[in-house]
């Protein structure tokens, strides 16, 4: 049987007074999921881990098949059907009420970078899982089918890409990816097949089925934190360039070189560092959405006291929420870079793009539906843009995308002190929860389904 709702949240009943603002939220939360349940499968996942490097659980490991075998338990327990596609990603399905619409799709990963955290990408999938158990529980079934992804291999891998799975799922996983390898020789397709995918027909991941993509994520920042905001409506994800530059001078005793006889590739690097600096500040006051820039890495050679340095390599980096200031700033830098050489009597020997994503901007109708969602449960929200890179940028390019922030304590990441509340998990769910059962009832999802490529 169906059941037609407005939302969980409508099912709470009358508001009433005699209590604050802040006691609302809390109970709305509680209202809608079993945030006991969540934080025991959030801990449960997180002992599976390397002893004494606290939390890694490494994509293509052992230990990351052992946490998804845990998964796949959880999931057919929650009476979900369970499969690998053919780029290793693991999926769970509950079918929905009316045939031929295609899938709602929520999701992360469950893998970590080395001593990483307990919630970067296990709270999405797990969010996910107790999303299902909640509209079981209480007689719900949507009229989407309902899938939860674990993608594979969102961090960088020891092959070293990032976000394999959803490059395949959404057929950008080119096969000179496919034929990187680490350190003893396994290439990534030989890996993706050794973990349950096929190398040989990879194409067959590709999906053009999905109604909507909806995940949840911890903020890895501290916004929230400092605003004191209960969720984050991300607006974009930003696109990500790398350039290398490489200054040449000469490496010359450091006490007999008079300043002005110098070519010092050094001096060159540093003034590249603050202009990097300044070019991004000025990209950011634009009003066009987000903006950061790094200097991340100098390679000082010969590297010694006493020594004016020769060469100096160093890695820029450029996150924007708009494609068109990516460009500007790789304009502006490479100007730059020219002038600081010419001007300090060194080479520019080279100025290479190492890699470039582009800005991934989440769908405006379920923006709005995670939006009305966190205000019927009475949270905080606030639009923000996500500096770190996420599956949800590939799924965009074959579905609608949304993403939901909630806070990290301290705004740590990556690190075995990354920690968000309890109750700031639950609530993070509860929205998805709601979001979900919106976008279920929005007939501009109705698209019928496409069979897999």
């Amino acid at each position: 049987m169906v059941i037609a709702v407005r939302g969980l949240a409508s099912l709470r009943g009358p508001r009433t007074g005699g209590a604050s603002m802040n006691s609302h939220v809390r109970e709305a939360g509680n209202a809608l999921i079993n945030p006991d349940r969540l934080w025991d499968d959030l801990m449960a996942l997180a002992e599976i881990t390397e002893p004494g490097r606290p939390h890694t659980r490494r994509s293509f490991s052992p230990l990351f098949l052992d946490g998804r075998r845990w998964l796949e338990g959880r999931f057919e327990e929650a009476g979900m059907s369970v499969r690998y596609d053919n780029a290793a990603n693991l999926i769970a399905r509950r079918e929905g009420g009316v045939a031929g619409l295609s899938p709602i799709v929520l999701g992360s990963h469950s893998d970590t970078v080395p001593s990483g955290g307990r919630f970067d990408g296990i709270l999405g999938v797990l969010a996910g899982l107790e999303v299902v158990r909640t509209l079981t529980e209480r007689g719900i079934v949507t009229r989407h089918p309902i899938e939860v992804i674990d993608f594979l291999a969102e961090e960088p891998s020891e092959y070293g890409l990032s976000c394999v799975g959803s490059r395949a799922m959404s057929g950008h996983l080119r096969n000179d990816l496919l034929a990187l390898k680490r350190s003893d020789g396994e290439s990534l397709g030989q890996a993706i097949a050794r973990v349950g995918g096929k190398r040989d027909e990879l194409a067959n991941a590709l999906r053009t089925d999905i109604a909507a993509f909806l995940e949840l994520h911890i903020e890895q920042g501290r916004v929230l934190e400092s605003g004191g905001t209960d969720v984050g409506l991300v607006t974009g994800i930003v696109g990500i360039v790398r350039l290398r530059i490489v200054f040449t001078g000469a490496a010359d005793h450091a006490g007999a070189t008079p300043f002005d006889l110098r070519e010092d590739a050094l001096v060159a690097a540093a003034h590249m560092v603050t202009t990097v600096r300044s070019v991004g500040e000025d990209l950011s006051r634009r009003g066009r959405g987000y903006v950061i820039a790094t200097t991340g890495c100098l390679d000082v050679e010969p590297n010694a006291a006493n020594v004016v340095p020769g060469r100096v390599t160093m890695v820029v980096e450029v996150r924007a929420e708009d494609a068109v200031l990516l460009d500007e700033f790789v304009e502006v830098i490479d100007q730059a870079s020219e002038v600081v050489a010419s001007w300090l009597r060194v080479r520019r020997s080279e100025f290479t793009l190492l890699s470039s994503s582009r800005p991934a901007l989440c769908d405006t109708r379920l923006r709005n539906h995670l939006a009305v969602s966190a205000q019927e449960l009475r949270l905080t929200s606030v639009p923000m843009a996500s500096g770190a890179g996420h599956d949800a940028a590939f799924l965009s390019l074959i579905a609608p995308m949304a993403m939901v922030f909630v806070p990290s304590r301290d705004g740590k990441s990556h690190c075995p002190e990354e920690w968000t509340e309890k109750q700031q998990c639950a609530d993070g769910t509860a929205v998805l929860l709601e979001a979900l059962l919106r976008v279920d009832r929005d007939e501009t999802f109705d698209a019928p389904a496409v069979a897999d490529a």
